[in-house]
């Protein structure tokens, strides 16, 4: 099964870094998250890839040949004190514009994914310890269209649970209340291009609404850990979790 991760966006939110480098780009460590998130994949059977490019999108063509990779592959597994594991990825750079939107880029993809009856796909900037194998299973079983990682994000802030003026818990990384969220790490049928329209077609808006309305959209519920990267509170997090070894997307 292939995998599509979407790294075509600006990243107007670091540009103190996106100025030279395209978002996916941004290292965790001595890796770029999209590496990162592809190991995600890789940790549940899945090594065929396509990675939809836009902006500045041959930078990582060229960062991700072969040799390269193996490189990166022996580090990885050195930092981590791990028996390093022989790399078998296939992967597909497809350039598919500058400003096309989300479901723009899915739907010029749409040649190289005839002969595939599901695929799976999400963003170049956040990390999950997902069970894939278990949304593949869960996607085929509801035989529906899409199905969407549903994740519920940690709060900002510390919380506090007040009884009179006594603080009764404490909690400083709580998940937030607000109800699950988008979290990436889709599946899909090859129905989907149906929903699609052109480069201006943004896949979360009326694509998914319109499979949430006619009931062809499932939540697949990840309790579990998940992180974006799509502030510098999110990224020094991540780094910090790498530096300490607390890499919570590997649990």
């Amino acid at each position: 099964m292939k995998a599509i991760i979407l790294c075509g966006g600006f990243g107007t939110r670091f540009l103190e870094k996106t100025k030279t480098i395209p978002k996916p780009m941004i290292q965790i460590g001595k890796f770029p998250i999209l590496f990162h998130i592809m190991k995600v994949y890789e940790r549940n059977g899945i090594n065929d890839f396509i990675l939809a490019l836009g902006y500045k999108g041959k930078i990582i063509e060229n960062f991700f040949n072969l040799k390269n990779l193996n490189k990166l592959n022996r580090a990885y597994y050195k930092y981590l004190n791990l028996k390093p594991k022989k790399l078998n990825w296939n992967i597909t750079f497809n350039y598919s514009g500058l400003k096309t939107m989300t479901g723009g880029r899915l739907l010029k993809l749409k040649y190289l994914l005839k002969d595939e009856k599901f695929f799976l796909l999400t963003y170049g900037d956040g990390l999950a310890n997902v069970d894939i194998k278990k949304l593949i299973k869960f996607h085929k079983n509801n035989q529906t269209v899409g199905t969407v990682t549903a994740v519920i994000p940690s709060a900002r802030f510390g919380a506090l649970n007040i009884k009179g003026k006594k603080v009764k818990t404490f909690s400083e990384k709580p998940q937030s209340g607000e109800g699950w969220i988008n979290g990436g790490f889709f599946c899909f049928n090859n129905q989907i291009f149906k929903y699609l329209k052109n480069d201006k077609t943004v896949l979360e808006e009326k694509p998914l609404e319109s499979l949430a309305k006619n009931k062809s959209l499932f939540a697949f519920k990840h309790f579990k850990y998940w992180q974006c990267m799509d502030t510098r509170r999110d990224y020094d997090l991540l780094q910090k979790q790498w530096k300490t070894k607390k890499i919570l997307w590997l649990k």
